[in-house]
């Protein structure tokens, strides 16, 4: 990737023949960059000799587009494009992994896995977005990706925790009532919170350099989707996977009959009795 800044309108039709001339760099994309003098090219990887100055050679393709400034020049090889891709879903991975046994440990694996399959859903989403407006998957959008999961399960366990309380109160009849319940009582912060950050990311996106849409825009696509996702789909979800009002009452029961009799042990033995 080059950013090259003109003394004059940067002539992009003519930089985009230039590059197209060079078999080695067929493919290459010339957009504008911030202003009409400047613009940002950019390249997939170019096989170059041992000796050769890959900077050099740009400058040389670009000699006769005028008088130019090559301000920023940034190259990243196939192994190590492959690493961070490696490594980036890996994170991913790791995250969705540490969320569910999270989950599962407060509250139970239904809604353990209800979180993740919504958290899939929102990942799925936004990387389609970053297909779709040919932005390129690189570090800024990975940061963007689980900074959206950790949002994400933020809304998430707000409603799960909620529909724990509706339970415990037993006032509601059934798991249904309990949803529905808890997604009124928490849509009000949801929706507040979510359109706070939305409003923030939507300046960036607007009004930011291009050098963050790789964060911004997968951000404000995935504030979107995740607070659906947490609202309609995760419940959904924990519901069609058997979530009963019964079943959680005989898991609790059995939790703190399992308790209790730790604690029975416990005074046996500091009494001497075993």
């Amino acid at each position: 990737m080059v950013q090259v800044r003109y003394a004059q309108n940067a002539p992009i039709k003519e930089v985009r023949a230039l590059f197209e001339k060079e078999a080695r760099f067929k493919g290459v994309q010339v957009s504008e960059f911030g202003s009409k003098e400047e613009i940002l090219i950019k390249f997939p990887f170019v096989e170059t000799a041992q000796n050769e100055d890959l900077n050099a050679i740009v400058a040389n393709i670009l000699k006769p587009s005028g008088d130019f400034e090559i301000r920023k020049f940034d190259t990243v090889g196939p192994r190590v494009g492959g690493e961070l891709k490696e490594k980036g879903i890996l994170s991913l991975i790791l995250a969705l992994m540490a969320i569910m046994i999270y989950v599962s440990f407060r509250y139970e694996w239904r809604f353990a896995l209800a979180s993740v399959i919504a958290l899939v859903h929102d990942v799925i989403l936004v990387a389609s977005s970053v297909i779709l407006f040919k932005i390129d998957m690189n570090l800024e959008v990975i940061a963007a990706l689980l900074t959206l999961i950790g949002y994400s399960i933020n809304d998430t366990i707000i409603i799960f925790d909620r529909i724990r309380e509706e339970m415990l109160s037993q006032k509601t009849k059934n798991a249904i009532q309990a949803i529905d319940e808890a997604i009124s009582s928490t849509l009000t912060r949801t929706l507040l919170t979510s359109l706070t950050v939305f409003f923030v990311v939507l300046i960036l996106c607007v009004f930011g350099s291009k050098i963050i849409i790789g964060f911004s825009l997968p951000m404000l696509i995935g504030t979107i989707v995740g607070t659906y996702s947490s609202i309609f789909i995760a419940p959904k979800v924990a519901l069609l996977l058997g979530f009963d009002m019964d079943k959680y009452y005989e898991n609790e029961a059995r939790k703190v009959k399992k308790a209790q009799e730790k604690e029975k042990m416990r005074r046996l033995y500091e009494g001497g009795q075993v």
